[in-house]
C-alpha cells in the first residue's frame, strides 16, 4: 500500500514539473485540474489530466502488449 502511495506522490510531482511544457498542449487545464493561488504563487493539481494521461498509457500497453 505504501508503495503505490510513493508511486502516485511521485508521478504527481513530475507531472507538476512537466506541467509548464503539457500545457502547450491543453493538458493541466482539463475541467478537472485544480489550480489555485496561495501566497502568490500558483498551485496546480491535475486531476484530471492524471486520468487522461494514464488511461492513455493504459491503452498503449494494452496494444504493445
Amino acid at each position: 500500500m505504501i508503495r503505490w502511495v510513493l508511486v502516485i506522490f511521485i508521478g504527481l510531482v513530475l507531472f507538476a514539473n512537466l506541467l509548464p511544457w503539457l500545457q502547450k498542449l491543453g493538458i493541466g487545464r482539463l475541467p478537472g485540474d485544480l489550480r489555485f493561488k496561495l501566497f502568490g504563487k500558483i498551485f496546480t493539481i491535475p486531476f484530471a489530466s492524471t486520468v487522461l494521461l494514464s488511461l492513455f498509457v493504459l491503452l498503449i500497453a494494452k496494444f504493445l502488449k
